[in-house]
């Protein structure tokens, strides 16, 4: 069964099989499939550039639980406004700059939005609301983003997840974190230029802070507390200093009651480009 595509028409699978034509898919039939933990961390420190890591992130198999789930959510678990679109249901690689000096990393896919997209934070509530700022921001060359195709570009940014699957209820599991933190790191590597890291949530600011420990990083011990603006500087094996900020994530939860307000993310997005 296939489903045309919101922006072009063109009919696909969902699942989408890899290579077949979907805007933005970085791999290809042949990209290697990491089937467990250890093969994912294997392709992730084998990737030479960032469209190796996009590639090989885009068909990890790495979590049982979590490629259930996402393709369920592809097939038979569909919003029904979406019902009749083809759905991504694959890891959702990072997208935007190649030479970014912002990196933003949020928790993990939504069910219905970058798992049907295909790209992060796009097509749902929470990326109307980043992609409004970012476009203020001057980060961002639309303000909003609801299709892969759609010609949106980020400027000087780029943005990634702790997890790359959709998880059930929002909440991956430690070991499907852990089985995910490879990824990030090699893209972590991967960006000389990044002298921010915005993270998006309390998970994400942990994920970051794990993460650049563990490709030889210095970071504040003990952890530095997550919060709305918060900062930490890291320092990279280079002798970059890096910034690690933190944000509330662009939840409906946090949106709806306030918590995060659009001048509040405003605030620390003007922030990250001072820095």
């Amino acid at each position: 069964m296939t489903d045309p595509h919101p922006l072009t028409g063109v009919r696909f699978e969902s699942p989408v099989p890899p290579g077949t034509g979907w805007p933005g898919d970085p791999a290809r039939p042949g990209t290697p499939v990491a089937r467990d933990a250890a093969g994912a961390a294997r392709l992730a420190a084998g990737a030479a550039t960032l469209e190796e890591l996009d590639a090989a992130v885009s068909v990890c198999r790495a979590c049982p639980r979590l490629v259930a789930w996402r393709e369920s959510a592809a097939t038979v678990g569909r919003r029904a406004s979406f019902a009749h679109e083809p759905y991504w249901g694959r890891p959702v690689p990072s997208f935007g700059d190649a030479r970014p000096r912002i990196l933003i990393v949020g928790l993990a896919p939504a069910a219905n939005g970058a798992n049907r997209t295909g790209r992060m934070f796009t097509g749902d509530r929470s990326g109307d609301w980043l992609w409004a700022a970012l476009h203020r921001a001057g980060l961002a060359r639309r303000a909003s983003s609801q299709s892969a195709g759609d010609g949106q570009e980020l400027v000087g940014a780029r943005m990634g997840a702790a997890v790359r699957c959709a998880p059930p209820a929002n909440r991956p599991a430690p070991a499907e974190r852990d089985a995910c933190a490879p990824w990030l790191a090699r893209e972590i590597e991967l960006l000389p230029s990044v002298r921010v890291v915005l993270a998006l949530g309390q998970v994400a600011w942990g994920a970051v802070l794990r993460v650049v420990r563990g490709i030889g990083w210095d970071a504040p011990r003990p952890a530095p507390r997550f919060g709305h603006g918060a900062a930490a500087r890291l320092s990279a094996p280079d002798g970059r200093a890096v910034t690690l900020l933190g944000s509330y994530h662009p939840s409906q939860q946090n949106t709806f009651t306030g918590r995060l307000t659009a001048p509040m993310l405003d605030e620390v997005l003007a922030e990250a480009r001072r820095l």
